[in-house]
C-alpha cells in the first residue's frame, strides 16, 4: 500500500530583513520624490525666475554638488557609527530642506537650498547599502538591492504623476512643502526599528541569524580582511567609479530633462506630461527587478547583463528623438528605460557583492560618488547643449548616448569575480 509523504512543506515566513528592506524602500522612494519633483516644476520655476535652459540646468546640478560631496563622508560615518543614526538624521535633514525649497523667493536662495538638501541625501546611500549587506545573506543581496533601487524608476514615475497634479492645482511651491513632511515620520521609524547589529534586533529569529552567520563565514573565507584605505587603491573600485560615472550621465540626463522634452519638443500639456512621462519609469521597474533577479542567478556573468542592456538602451534612446511620431517616441523611451534599469540592477549586484561588509558604507559611497558627479555635470551640459542648438534636444541626446556606449566599453575590462 502506497502512502503519501507526510514531510512538512516549507512555508514562506516573513523575516526581519524584509521589514528592514521595506523601510529602506520607503526611505528611498521619498528621497526620489523629493529630488525628482523639481524636474516637473522646472519649466514653472524657470518662468517665475526668468531663467534660460542653462540656468535651469544649474538648479538640477546644484543638488548633485551637495549629493556627490557627501557620498563618501556619509559612508564613512555609517561604517564608524552605524547606519541607523546616519540614515535617520539624513532623512530628517533633507525633508526640512525639501519643504524650504517651496518657500524661497530668489534664484540664489533656491540654489543654496538645493545644495544643502543634496548634502542630506548624500549621507543616505552608503548607509542603506551597508544595512542590506548587514541584514541579507550574500545570495539575496542583488535582489534586495534591486528591490530597493526600484525607487529609481517608481520615484520619477510617481514624481511625474504627483508633481503634475499638485502643481496644476496649487502651484509649484506647494509640491515641495507637502513632500517634505512624511520624511520626519520615516526618520523616527528608522531610529526605533532598525538596529545596526541584527543580533540586537528584538524580533529576529535564531534561524535568520544562522543564515547570516553562515553567509558571513563563507564571505570571510573568500575575502581577506581589508581596510578602506587599502581597498580605495584597488583597480576594481576605480573601474566601478568610472562605469557608474559614465552610466549616470545617461541616467540623470534621461530622467532630469524628460518632462521638459515632452512639453517643449513633443508639445504635451502638463497633465499629459505627468501621465506619459511616468510610463518609461513604470516599465523600468520591470527591468530593475528582472536585473536584480538575474544578477543573483548568474553571479559570474553580471557584466554580460550590464553591457548589452546598456547598449540596447542607447539604441532606443537614439530612436526616441529621431522619430516624428510622439507616440513612438514615448514607446521608444519605455524600451530604453527597460534596458537602462536592467543594466542598473546588474551593475549594483556586482558592487554590493564585491565589497567587504565592514567597509561597505564608504566603498559603495565612493562608487556612487562617481555617479553623482555625473548627476552634477549631465543636467547642466544638457541645458547648455539645448541653448546652443536653439532649443533642439538632438545634441543633448547624442551626449547621453555617447556616455552609455563609453560605460559599456569600460565594463568590458572588468573581471568576472562574482
Amino acid at each position: 500500500m502506497t502512502s503519501l509523504s507526510t514531510s512538512p512543506q516549507r512555508k514562506f515566513r516573513w523575516k526581519v530583513r524584509y521589514s528592514v528592506l521595506s523601510i529602506l524602500w520607503v526611505s528611498w522612494l521619498f528621497s526620489f520624490l523629493d529630488r525628482m519633483v523639481v524636474s516637473i516644476a522646472l519649466p514653472f520655476i524657470g518662468k517665475d525666475f526668468q531663467l534660460d535652459a542653462a540656468s535651469q540646468g544649474i538648479i538640477l546640478s546644484t543638488f548633485f554638488a551637495g549629493y556627490s560631496l557627501f557620498q563618501i563622508p556619509g559612508g564613512l560615518l555609517a561604517d564608524k557609527f552605524g547606519p541607523r543614526r546616519v540614515m535617520a538624521l539624513a532623512i530628517a535633514w533633507w525633508s526640512v530642506f525639501t519643504s524650504l525649497t517651496g518657500l524661497v523667493v530668489s534664484y540664489p536662495l533656491l540654489l543654496l537650498c538645493r545644495f544643502v538638501f543634496g548634502v542630506g541625501e548624500g549621507c543616505f546611500p552608503g548607509s542603506s547599502w551597508k544595512t542590506i549587506a548587514t541584514y541579507f545573506p550574500s545570495n539575496e543581496r542583488a535582489t534586495a538591492t534591486a528591490i530597493q533601487a526600484s525607487v529609481n524608476t517608481l520615484g520619477p514615475a510617481l514624481a511625474s504623476l504627483i508633481g503634475a497634479s499638485i502643481i496644476a492645482a496649487f502651484g509649484w511651491q506647494s509640491v515641495f512643502v507637502t513632500l517634505g513632511l512624511p520624511g520626519i515620520f520615516i526618520a523616527l521609524l528608522i531610529w526605533f526599528y532598525i538596529k545596526d547589529n541584527p543580533a540586537q534586533h528584538p524580533h529576529i529569529s535564531a534561524s535568520e541569524l544562522s543564515e547570516l552567520a553562515e553567509s558571513n563565514a563563507d564571505s570571510a573565507e573568500q575575502t581577506k580582511e581589508i581596510k578602506f584605505s587599502q581597498f580605495i587603491k584597488s583597480k576594481m573600485i576605480w573601474q566601478m567609479v568610472l562605469i557608474w560615472f559614465l552610466f549616470d550621465i545617461t541616467f540623470w540626463g534621461f530622467i532630469s530633462w524628460l518632462p521638459s522634452y515632452l512639453m517643449k519638443v513633443r508639445g504635451f500639456s502638463l497633465i499629459k506630461t505627468g501621465i506619459y512621462g511616468s510610463l518609461p519609469f513604470f516599465v523600468g521597474t520591470i527591468g530593475m527587478l528582472a536585473g536584480g533577479y538575474l544578477s543573483d542567478r548568474f553571479k559570474g556573468y553580471r557584466k554580460w547583463l550590464f553591457i548589452p542592456s546598456t547598449l540596447l538602451s542607447a539604441v532606443f534612446l537614439y530612436f526616441t528623438f529621431t522619430v516624428t511620431s510622439a507616440s513612438l517616441a514615448v514607446a521608444f523611451q519605455c524600451i530604453s528605460a527597460l534596458f537602462l534599469f536592467l543594466a542598473f540592477a546588474a551593475f549594483w549586484g556586482l558592487v554590493i557583492d564585491s565589497i567587504p561588509q565592514e567597509i561597505m558604507g564608504a566603498s559603495s559611497g565612493t562608487v556612487n560618488f562617481g555617479g553623482q558627479v555625473a548627476g552634477f555635470i549631465s543636467p547642466w551640459v544638457m541645458g547648455y547643449l539645448i541653448d546652443l542648438n536653439h532649443g533642439s534636444f538632438d545634441m543633448a541626446f547624442l551626449f547621453l548616448i555617447a556616455a552609455a556606449v563609453a560605460s559599456a566599453l569600460v565594463a568590458l575590462k572588468v573581471k568576472n569575480k562574482s
